[in-house]
């Protein structure tokens, strides 16, 4: 598969760059919009918990906080809605930088399950703040800055923003994983207390990784503020938006680079489509379980390991072919014993 990954990394970069030209249908450049954000969002958690070992369902703390800042530094500053509030986004994954820093500290602090326990509650902290603060607006939210684009027009520099931060977050996480930092992680990852013993800065490279993955998913939370033109912190600090990051990254591959970006494409598009489709909003629930027992039942591992697998020993079986063949052709070519010395033609 090795001579297939850069091929296949273009042909799909190129799918992605040309998919709003031809399909023009606003809803269609909605949910690509949408799509393209939980694509980032799965890649950068997995950067840190899928190299790590370290679950976090805390993951909307650091969308919300992008979606904050761009709503508040925009309406306080009287910003006119436009291409302007596109120079916030980065902004908006600093701050989730900045806060990531105290957030793993404390969450650090404690080993891989009571993690995940710890990141669920400070969820919750930074949610009910949002609810109760004054300069959040509370239950009430913030309404943007409206954008005077044309609708036929509205979704495409949305679309390339996000298409950005996917590109972005994929170059971050393979820059990582091929570095000494990223041989790090794993070896936390395979065996935390061996790699202290080895000299691994444990603390110090798990608390590094943390607020590194939170940059693109405050990036996100940003630009889908500016989306929307008004946030709510229910929505924004969601419990949902970090289980399904988690499922995405499950559903592709846990800690490989491609595995996050192939479970957001399939979750999220999905998601979209029959929430649209169908009155039943709860459907896409069900087909979701289904599809969750078949990759249980037949690839525990996820996608991407699973082809991976199959390639592989498709490849190998081919070999074994190869080699019994030339086998069996060797024995069954006829040998000549060469003419005795002298003797006659």
């Amino acid at each position: 598969m090795s001579k297939v990954k850069p091929s296949f990394w273009g042909l799909g970069l190129v799918a992605l760059i040309v998919f709003p030209l031809i399909v023009t249908n606003p809803t269609y450049t909605s949910i690509g919009v949408f799509t393209l954000l939980f694509m980032a969002c799965a890649t950068s958690w997995n950067m840190f918990s899928g190299y790590t070992g370290y679950v976090s369902l805390g993951t909307a703390i650091f969308y919300g906080c992008g979606a904050y800042t761009m709503a508040l530094v925009s309406t306080h500053a009287n910003m006119a809605g436009g291409a302007a509030q596109f120079w916030l986004v980065p902004l908006g994954g600093l701050v989730a930088m900045v806060v990531a820093v105290p957030v793993g500290a404390i969450a650090l602090r404690v080993r891989r399950h009571t993690f995940v326990v710890i990141t669920i509650a400070l969820f919750f902290v930074f949610q009910l703040l949002a609810i109760n603060a004054s300069f959040t607006g509370g239950a009430a939210g913030i309404s943007l800055p409206l954008i005077p684009w044309l609708f036929n027009y509205y979704n495409l520099p949305f679309y390339y923003v996000a298409l950005g931060i996917v590109i972005f977050a994929t170059l971050l996480s393979a820059g990582v994983r091929r570095s000494r930092f990223g041989l790090q992680l794993l070896a936390i990852r395979d065996d935390e207390d061996r790699a202290l013993g080895l000299g691994v800065r444990v603390t110090a490279v798990k608390l590094t990784g943390f607020t590194m993955s939170a940059f693109a998913i405050g990036m996100a939370g940003a630009t889908y503020a500016m989306f929307i033109g008004q946030i709510y912190p229910q929505f924004v600090f969601e419990p949902n938006f970090d289980i399904t990051v988690a499922l995405m990254a499950f559903l592709g591959g846990f800690g490989t680079l491609l595995g996050p970006l192939l479970g957001g494409l399939i979750l999220e598009a999905s998601q979209q489509y029959l929430t649209l489709s169908f009155s039943n909003g709860s459907l896409y629930l069900i087909l979701f379980g289904v599809l969750f027992l078949l990759v249980i039942l037949f690839m525990p591992q996820g996608i991407v390991p699973a082809v991976s697998k199959w390639w592989a020993g498709r490849g190998a079986k081919r070999e074994r072919e190869s080699t019994a063949n030339n086998a069996a052709n060797t024995v069954a070519r006829p040998v000549v014993d060469p003419a005795p010395a002298g003797a006659k033609p």
